[in-house]
C-alpha cells in the first residue's frame, strides 16, 4: 500500500442555512487502499463524499483529490473519480451493454474499446449471459432491458458503469444493497481487489463485518466531525487494550521462572497465568521474542495468538459514549 495520499482534507467544514453537517473535517486516504467511511445516519459522510468530488462547494477549509482540488477542477477530477450513490439510476429502456456504451462515449472511449470494456467489466460484477438473455418467442434470444432487473442486478451493474472508465478512485455508498449472500461474497472479493489494480476504494456502509473484511483503514463521522481514524488493529488497541497489545499464548505447566523470563522482555506489561494459558500484555508485538523466551526455557510453545478487535465493539464504543 501507497504511502502516496489519495485524499486529504484540511478543516473541511460545509454548513447548509446556517446548520454545520460537516465539522473541521480532517481526512487522508492513501493511494490503493480501501478506506471506510463509517458513521450514523446524518453523520454527514454524503455531504464529504460530495465536496470530493466537486459536487457541491465547503464553506471553510480544503480539499484534494488525486492531487486536484475539486472545487476549482471539478473536470480533472471526475475523469479519474468513479461514484457509486446509494439509490443508483439507468436508462431502464436500454439494455446492460447499451447504458454501459452510453457511460463509456461521455468519457470519451471509443466504441471498440467500449465494447471490450463492457463484457469486462460485466464478467467483473458477475452479471452472466442467462441475467442478461431473454427469450421472445420462436427461441428468438434478446437482451433484457435494466427496467427488468433484479434490484440486486441493478447493482451490480452500477459497480460495473463505475469501473468502466478505470477510475484511480471509487466511492461506493452501500454497494452491496440488494444483494444476495454469494453476490455480496462475490462483491467484496471484487473490490478488495480494486487496489492491486491501481483504485482507491473509499467505501460507505452500515454492514460492519463487510468494511472489516475489505477495508484496510477507516474513519468514522459523528455529527460532522471525525470521531476516529486509522488502521482497524491499531483503532481497537487503542480503544479497547488502551493501546496495548494482547498476546495469548498456551504451553504446559508454566513455572515462575518462565513468567519471571517473560517479564524481563523489554516492552513486556504484564504477564498473567491460567492453569496453561499465559496472557501477556505488551507495548509493541513481540510473539518473536515471546516464543523464543518459552523455547530456550524448554517448554513447549502449544498455541500462540494476538487478540483482535471487532469493528462492531470499536463502533459501539464511541456511540455509547456519546
Amino acid at each position: 500500500m501507497s504511502e502516496i495520499l489519495a485524499i486529504s482534507t484540511q478543516e473541511l467544514t460545509k454548513r447548509y442555512d446556517g446548520v454545520t453537517v460537516v465539522d473541521h473535517l480532517n481526512l487522508q486516504v492513501k493511494e490503493n487502499e480501501v478506506f471506510g467511511l463509517l458513521g450514523p445516519n446524518g453523520a454527514g459522510k454524503t455531504t464529504t463524499i460530495l465536496m470530493m468530488l466537486g459536487l457541491t462547494e465547503p464553506a471553510e477549509g480544503s480539499v484534494s483529490v488525486l492531487g486536484y482540488n475539486p472545487t476549482r477542477e471539478p473536470l480533472k477530477v471526475k475523469r479519474q473519480v468513479g461514484y457509486l450513490p446509494e439509490r443508483v439510476g439507468f436508462y431502464e429502456n436500454l439494455t446492460a451493454r447499451e447504458n454501459l456504451r452510453f457511460i463509456a462515449d461521455l468519457n470519451g472511449i471509443s466504441y471498440a474499446e467500449a465494447n471490450r470494456r463492457a463484457e469486462e467489466v460485466l464478467k467483473m460484477v458477475g452479471l452472466t449471459e442467462s441475467e442478461l438473455i431473454e427469450n421472445s418467442g420462436r427461441n428468438l434470444k434478446i437482451e433484457k432491458t435494466v427496467g427488468k432487473f433484479s434490484r440486486g442486478m441493478k447493482q451490480r451493474l452500477g459497480i460495473a458503469e463505475v469501473l468502466i472508465k478505470r477510475p484511480k478512485l471509487v466511492f461506493l455508498d452501500e454497494p452491496t444493497a440488494g444483494l444476495d449472500p454469494k453476490g455480496i461474497n462475490q462483491l467484496l472479493d471484487l473490490i478488495a481487489g480494486l487496489p492491486k489494480a491501481g483504485t482507491t476504494v473509499v467505501l460507505s456502509s452500515h454492514q460492519l463485518y463487510q468494511v472489516q473484511r475489505v477495508c484496510h483503514s477507516i474513519g468514522i463521522l459523528a455529527k460532522g466531525k471525525m470521531v476516529i481514524q486509522g488502521a482497524i488493529d491499531k483503532l481497537g488497541r487503542e480503544a479497547l487494550a488502551g493501546g496495548r497489545f494482547q498476546i495469548e499464548v498456551e504451553t504446559e505447566n508454566p513455572d515462575d521462572k518462565l513468567i519471571k523470563a517473560l517479564q524481563d522482555i523489554k516492552g513486556v506489561v504484564s504477564v498473567e497465568a491460567k492453569d496453561d494459558i499465559l496472557g501477556i500484555s505488551t507495548d509493541a508485538d513481540l510473539r518473536r521474542e515471546i516464543s523464543k523466551a518459552i523455547v530456550e526455557n524448554n517448554f513447549p510453545l502449544i498455541q500462540m495468538k494476538v487478540q483482535e478487535f471487532s469493528l462492531n465493539d470499536i463502533y459501539m464504543k464511541y456511540f455509547r459514549e456519546e
